[in-house]
């Protein structure tokens, strides 16, 4: 990554915005730092993002895993309930080749069906879990569970937008709701079988692992 990259990264206008704290005027990446730094130093294998609106974290991600010159792959689930712009495959290659981030494997699924798939039967261990989906507690908790067997010793879990109940309107007027993701992550607290990190940039991120695992 260098500055001719952020620039064009941070340039393209579907990336302003959508709750990363990012900023073009500074090349700012904002809780993208985050992303790409704990990349960097862990050195994941298999990375599995569920939703972005235009890429924003996986394309990150993919990044990172490129500059560390391993073999690492990401996959991102995203069924495209928001528009269209994940369900036409050539277009979506098109879109991360613009920013030279390396092999993005795409399912335009919701969690539900890619877990009952073949596709997830056939998946090995996990080592970074990104959670950015439909943002109601019942939601990410069905994400962060179903993937939970798949979860390496030395896995960290993401959950985007968890601190705050924001009223979102994503998905069209008639479809807004409230997030509830920090519903769930006070759940985790509260059991004592996580440990947990809250970073309060927009509305906010938390990073899981579970006790067992430290």
């Amino acid at each position: 990554m260098d500055r001719g990259w952020l620039e064009s990264f941070l340039g393209c206008p579907d990336f302003q915005g959508m709750g990363h704290g990012q900023s073009l005027s500074d090349l700012n990446l904002g809780l993208g730092w985050v992303y790409y730094g704990l990349c960097r130093a862990l050195r994941p294998q298999r990375i599995v993002c569920i939703g972005s609106y235009r890429g924003f974290v996986p394309i990150l991600f993919a990044r990172a895993l490129k500059d560390n010159s391993d073999d690492g792959h990401v996959l991102f689930i995203d069924p495209s309930f928001v528009d269209d712009f994940w369900k036409d495959q050539a277009e979506v290659w098109s879109h991360f080749d613009k920013f030279d981030a390396g092999e993005i494997e795409h399912h335009c699924l919701t969690t539900q069906k890619f877990v009952a798939s073949q596709h997830f039967a056939n998946l090995g261990s996990i080592d970074f879990l990104f959670i950015d989906g439909f943002h109601s507690a019942e939601q990410v908790r069905f994400d962060h569970e179903a993937f939970i067997p798949k979860l390496s010793p030395r896995h960290l879990v993401f959950f985007h937008d968890s601190l705050s109940n924001n009223l979102s309107t994503l998905y069209g007027e008639d479809k807004q709701y409230n997030f509830s993701v920090f519903e769930y992550v006070d759940e985790l607290k509260a059991s004592g079988r996580y440990q947990v990190l809250d970073v309060n940039v927009e509305h906010g991120l938390s990073i899981v692992r579970s006790v067992d695992d430290t």
